[in-house]
């Protein structure tokens, strides 16, 4: 059958909001350009939303609008679903509703699949269909395609990225304003780059559940969000911030997953980064993303992480795949993570004490002769090594007399179970005047 005989593809559309309205412009747009790349048509059929006024003032006539979800799966002629409802709740009853009934499904939801991506990738295999998700992860950066076919052919050995826009914008104006953070939270919030609710962005779970997906893509294990360590930016204060800038570092939200020989660091923290790498340098509501591979080296993605047509262009990506599979027999097409469903492996993620990493600490202690030897003979009992020490001194801590004075530790690379045994000591000693600051230090070289 010759490309002009092929049918077009129908793709029902659940939710047409911000990625939604995006996925149908885009698509209008370069329709033609779209069909000479996959081969045939892509067509939105059907657009179920909750507001059907606005989804006939975004689609017109091109396409039917049911208020109805289980309308547009129950429709025989949609070949493929693309849910972009979000959350875990009827996001997910709906994903595997699709699937039953033999729909190809394409979601923007991180969430869902860093949860019960197990769950919905087995019954997709089951029923010989395609779940693709490029816009899942870091918005218009094809990262979830450079790491399953890009770089098939290397051993990956680590992932680390700045994958959420919202922390990432908020860092940047902590250190260019020199402001704490609950006063840039607001102004990100009045300026739109913070939802009203910024739980997920801002404590770091949005991140975490991305980088959960990149690393079942790059290591090929099952998704396991519920074995990641996550924290957030809330407790960062300016003052670290204007420290980690005089030691040459920047500090960014990183996702981070590793391969060790006794299993994965699976993380998501703020983290000092060196400044001369590109990484530190991505700004604003940007996204980056670095992939070391054993064959390849380093590989870096950069791009907008959120927004209309930037993740839209992730979502008809995912469509133009399907399209040109869609009639390949299930066996022969890219699997979902980029292994094979048998080969998996059972690599267990670390956990936190286990993992492998450089700290800084920052300790206000008294300004008396041997506060520092003490410190640094705990720090050797634990086996840790000492990179750097910096004073600052009295009259350069705000506020305070000239009793105080802040120390600054770099170390080497330890175990994290190591170091909090060593802060333990550490904060008992009468002359260490208020809570240790521990933040994780990565080279990326």
């Amino acid at each position: 059958m010759s490309q002009e005989q092929l049918r077009p593809v129908k793709v029902g559309l659940l939710g047409i909001g911000t990625v939604g309205g995006g996925t149908f412009t885009v698509l209008s747009r370069n329709q033609e350009e779209i069909r000479r790349r996959a081969g045939r048509g892509i067509e939105i059929a059907m657009v179920a939303d909750l507001n059907t006024e606005r989804a006939k003032e975004v689609v017109g006539d091109a396409a039917q609008v049911v208020a109805d979800a289980r309308a547009v799966i129950a429709n025989p002629e949609i070949d493929v679903v693309v849910e972009l409802i979000g959350g875990y709740g009827i996001a997910k009853a709906l994903v595997l509703e699709a699937i039953a009934a033999g729909k190809h499904v394409v979601t923007a939801n991180k969430a869902l699949l860093a949860v019960h991506g197990t769950e919905i990738f087995a019954a997709a295999r089951d029923k010989g269909v395609m779940v693709a998700f490029e816009a899942a992860v870091a918005g218009g950066i094809p990262i979830i395609k450079a790491l399953r076919e890009g770089l098939t052919a290397n051993q990956i050995q680590w992932v680390a990225g700045i994958i959420n826009g919202t922390t990432n914008f908020i860092l940047s104006e902590m250190r260019d304003k020199g402001l704490d953070f609950d006063v840039v939270l607001k102004e990100a919030q009045r300026l739109g780059y913070a939802e009203a609710d910024p739980t997920f962005d801002i404590e770091g779970v949005d991140a975490a559940h991305k980088a959960t997906l990149l690393s079942a893509i790059a290591f090929g294990v099952p998704v396991q969000f519920d074995k990641a360590h996550v924290e957030g930016i809330t407790k960062l204060s300016a003052t670290d911030i204007k420290y980690a800038e005089q030691l040459g570092y920047r500090i960014k939200l990183l996702g981070i997953a590793r391969r060790r020989d006794n299993g994965i660091e699976l993380r998501t923290h703020p983290t000092l980064v060196p400044m001369r790498r590109l990484i530190a340098n991505v700004e604003g509501a940007m996204n980056a993303v670095l992939v070391q591979g054993d064959a390849v080296g380093t590989t870096m993605y950069y791009g907008k992480g959120a927004g209309s047509e930037p993740t839209a262009s992730a979502v008809i990506a995912d469509l133009v795949d399907i399209a040109r599979q869609i009639d390949a027999p299930a066996a022969s097409r890219v699997p979902a993570l980029g292994f094979q469903s048998n080969q998996l492996s059972n690599l267990p993620i670390l956990p936190i004490e286990e993992v492998i990493t450089a700290f800084y600490l920052r300790l206000r202690v008294a300004d008396q002769t041997g506060v520092l030897a003490k410190l640094t003979g705990i720090l050797a009992e634990q086996g840790i090594s000492i990179d750097a020490v910096i004073q600052r001194e009295a009259d350069e801590v705000s506020g305070e007399d000239g009793n105080q004075t802040d120390l600054m530790i770099l170390t080497h690379d330890t175990k994290e179970g190591a170091m909090n045994k060593a802060l333990t000591a550490m904060q008992a000693l009468p002359t260490v005047l208020a809570p240790i600051v521990k933040l994780r230090k990565e080279e990326l070289a």
